[in-house]
């Protein structure tokens, strides 16, 4: 019988039967259950709905036919990038949002973080090619619930789904160690100082500097002025520690803002 301790981790070796169970977490979305079945074995109200983010048309048509042979399963909105994922997340109800991490315009990163800031929000899972404990932090960072990897994807997408429903997170194989590992570390070296840490604005005009943009094309691709855009790229510096725009792109490649 599979463990239903809110405190355990779901992990793609043992995925976690579909429905929430006794002392299982209510739903965010308590006025419009979905998932599984009920404790008392009735059958949920309606499938879980599921906002599909990828730049690739191939991988979506891909996960789509994964996720839609489920019958509590529904994919309801798609997006290219991660600007579209957070529109449509707005525009309808959604319970739950996959999302790649390497996309244009807004990474699934960022997105996350916009999505996890949503009063009544969809949960998050990343669906990403990265086996990296970089990118596994920085989607935990940003309130994902799950990780998965889409060399698997067939045979632990349906059941992360299902985990992060329950409120239960899913991780992928070598995750626990890294999260212990990362503790660890944490505990000899002290926690980050939120001072240091880049503020949503910043990280936008840093993903833009890495992607080799000028101040002025980043001004005008955020309605701002150029002297605001040297403004958050001197905090930037100031805050991170670096010298230079080579030092810059290199902590967005390590921060998971773009691919190396």
């Amino acid at each position: 019988m599979t463990d239903q301790s809110p405190n355990r981790a779901t992990t793609a070796q043992e995925p976690s039967e579909a429905g929430a169970g006794p002392g299982n977490p209510p739903s965010r979305s308590a006025a419009h259950p979905a998932g599984g079945p009920s404790a008392s074995g009735a059958a949920p109200t309606r499938p879980i709905r599921i906002l599909l983010a990828d730049d690739h048309a191939l991988v979506r048509r891909g996960v789509r036919l994964i996720l839609d042979r489920e019958p509590d399963l529904e994919v309801v909105a798609e997006a290219g990038d991660g600007a579209e994922a957070i529109e449509a997340a707005r525009g309808q109800e959604v319970d739950l949002a996959i999302l790649d991490i390497a996309m244009p315009r807004l990474t699934g990163l960022q997105a996350t973080r916009e999505l996890s800031a949503m009063e009544r929000g969809p949960r998050i899972l990343m669906l990403t090619m990265h086996d990296n404990e970089q990118y596994l932090f920085q989607a935990l960072k940003a309130g994902a619930c799950g990780y998965v990897l889409k060399s698997v994807a067939d045979r632990d997408l349906v059941a992360a789904c299902r985990a992060a429903m329950r409120d239960e997170p899913f991780l992928y194989p070598g995750a626990v160690t890294a999260l212990i590992r990362s503790y660890l570390d944490r505990v000899r070296h002290g926690e980050e100082n939120p001072e240091h840490v880049p503020t949503p604005r910043e990280e936008e005009v840093l993903k833009l500097i890495a992607e080799g943009h000028s101040s002025k094309e980043i001004a005008e691709l955020l309605f701002i002025s150029v002297k605001t855009v040297h403004r958050h790229r001197a905090n930037l510096l100031h805050k991170l520690g670096l010298r230079d725009r080579l030092e810059l792109t290199r902590y967005a490649i390590r921060a998971g803002l773009i691919e190396p």
